[in-house]
Parts: structure tokens; C-alpha cells; sequence
């Protein structure tokens, strides 16, 4: 079992201090016409690495609607059908998937990304029954930059569904702290989604929302879709298919390569990550858990070696403050 775990807030649900991401088992998709995918994928060993991580004690597995246009949900619902008790399971909704197409589209009807709330019930169903399964654990609104109204509309029909026993809580992933305060302040909500990693350190007003209104924080890009991990230099590229070729939005990334200043940054803090006998990957993961007892990082992987590294993260633990204040220092932050 994994050394220390994690509640997800109100909700009273005991995970692994460590999530699975499961984006990159997806392969390839679009989203809105444009690459949303990491390429291609060997579905045989994305389920030997769902089983090993399982068997290195993570229990808890993020994916989304979205992912693969519903692959990713179908490859879950396969590996632990079988054992569903055992492991919690986190997915997405929010837009409209067309798995024989392989695409994702946004909800048009109105400027406000559409009108959600009157399509969440038959999302769910569709993800239930990918899979393979009568509940979902966390259900999480996937729309980021979705109108507070339209928000709090889909949290009345999730109430019901917590309600009904459908789901057993839900949050909203997104990084708009105002978004959260109005969302997230019914029982039903236990967690909030957001991104996070030792070099994005995103609005903390959100984990102090979270310790406010006891939710859980689930953290998406721990390793900067891999930047992280120590592996690439300013000329790597990726495939045309690959999310990291046209990930513009992402701070480490720019016209498809990585920026060398989240390199030089990486390579600053190298020495005070790998303490410990830690890979860059394990330490950025320790600053997640000592940046506050809520978080619950989701590094992605394609292949079990990629797991087996992360989850080595577990035996050390978080960071100490020092070595927080440390690095803190050498960022001047």
C-alpha cells in the first residue's frame, strides 16, 4: 500500500497521496478541430501500467469524457472492472464526444460554452457506461472558462446525482478562484481541480479556497506535461499529433518546443529536488505534497516504467520546508 494517503475533502473519500492522469492513454483525438491527444499509444501496455500502479498502491485514477473521445474511460472501466471497490475513479464532462470520430466539440449554444446542465445526465450515463461501472467517485465539470451561471446550474443537477447515489461528490477543474467560491459551497462538492507544479505555481488563493471550504486539491500538469521530468532540451519536438507541439497556452512550452526558461529554471533547482536519492520527477511531486496536505498530484504516463518512477515518489514523501524555502530562494519567489 501506498506510505500515506489523502482525504478528499468533505466528501470523506481515502485515496493514495498519488493520482493517475490518464490524458496520454487516450491517444490521439481532437478537440475542436485541433490536436488534443500525445500521440500514439499501445493499449496493451496502457493496461499493464493501470495494473502496476494499482499494485504500487495508487488508487486514484483521473481521466475525462474527453480523453481519446472516451478511450481513456473505456480503458479504466476494463482494468478494473473486476475490482471497482478498490480504487476511485475521477472523470470529466462538460462537452460533446464523438468516439467513432475520434473528436470533441464545445456545447454551442449560447457565448457562455453552452448550456451544460441540460446535457449532464446523459454524460454521465455515457461515461458509466464506458466504464463499466454504476457510479462514478469524482464527477468534475471539464469546462474551465464556463459562466458562473451556467456553472452553478450543473451544481444543482449534481447535488442530485450525489443525491441519488450516481456519483459520491464533484468539483469544477479550473484555475478562476472566483469560480470556485461561488461553485463549490454545497456538501456534495469535495474537490477542485487545478493546475500546479514547482514551476507553475498558479493563484495560491486557491489552495487557500480549498483549506476554506474543505476540498481537496486534485493537481493536473505536477510535471509540466513532462518538461519535468529532466528529458528534454530547447530543440526537442514532438509529433504533429502530440498536445506538447501545439500547447502555446502552457508556460514551458512555445511554438512546439520547450522555453529554456523553464529549462534554466529546472536546472537551477535540479540539485534541491533530487535530495534524497529523488529523480527530478519524484521531487517535483514532493513539492506538491509539502505545498499543502490537500494536494493530489496526477502526473500522466504512457508506459510502465513511467509509473514505477512516479510512484517511487511515495516512499520518500513530501519535500521538507527547508528544502521548499530553498528552492523558493532560488526562484526568487
Amino acid at each position: 500500500m501506498a506510505p500515506f494517503t489523502r482525504v478528499l475533502g468533505s466528501s470523506g473519500i481515502e485515496t493514495s497521496a498519488l493520482g493517475m492522469g490518464c490524458w496520454a492513454i487516450g491517444g490521439p483525438w481532437s478537440f475542436n478541430g485541433a490536436p488534443a491527444g500525445w500521440s500514439a499509444v499501445d493499449d496493451a501496455e496502457s493496461l499493464r501500467a493501470l495494473d502496476r500502479a494499482f499494485d504500487l498502491g495508487v488508487t486514484f485514477f483521473d481521466t475525462a469524457a474527453n480523453y481519446g473521445a472516451g478511450h481513456s474511460e473505456r480503458l479504466l472501466g476494463q482494468a478494473f472492472r473486476r475490482r471497482r471497490d478498490a480504487v476511485v475513479i475521477a472523470t470529466k464532462f462538460g462537452y460533446a464526444v464523438d468516439e467513432v470520430g475520434g473528436s470533441v466539440v464545445s456545447y454551442d449554444d449560447d457565448e457562455n460554452h453552452g448550456d451544460v446542465a441540460s446535457r449532464l445526465r446523459k454524460d454521465l450515463q455515457a461515461s458509466l457506461q464506458r466504464l463499466e461501472t454504476d457510479h462514478v467517485d469524482v464527477y468534475q465539470l471539464h469546462v474551465g472558462g464556463l459562466a458562473i451561471e451556467r456553472a452553478l446550474e450543473a451544481r444543482d443537477v449534481l447535488e442530485e446525482l450525489v443525491a441519488e447515489g450516481l456519483i459520491r461528490t464533484y468539483g469544477w477543474s479550473t484555475d478562476r478562484a472566483d469560480a470556485v467560491r461561488a461553485f463549490s459551497t454545497q456538501p456534495g462538492c469535495g474537490v477542485l481541480q487545478q493546475g500546479l507544479s514547482v514551476l507553475d505555481e498558479a493563484d495560491p488563493e486557491l489552495l487557500e479556497i480549498c483549506d476554506e471550504l474543505d476540498l481537496a486539491s486534485i493537481n493536473r500538469g505536477p510535471l509540466g506535461m513532462g518538461l519535468l521530468t529532466g528529458k528534454f532540451s530547447p530543440t526537442s519536438t514532438f509529433a504533429a499529433d502530440d498536445q506538447r507541439h501545439v500547447a502555446s497556452w502552457h508556460p514551458g512550452f512555445h511554438d512546439g518546443k520547450p522555453t529554456t526558461e523553464w529549462l534554466a529554471k529546472l536546472e537551477a533547482i535540479r540539485e534541491t529536488l533530487t535530495t534524497e536519492g529523488r529523480t527530478l520527477s519524484q521531487g517535483a511531486l514532493a513539492w506538491i505534497w509539502a505545498r499543502s496536505e490537500r494536494t493530489v498530484p496526477i502526473p500522466g504516463f504512457k508506459t510502465v516504467a513511467q509509473v514505477e518512477e512516479n510512484c517511487g515518489a511515495l516512499a520518500a514523501g513530501p519535500l521538507t520546508q527547508e528544502q521548499m524555502s530553498e528552492i523558493d530562494r532560488i526562484l526568487d519567489r
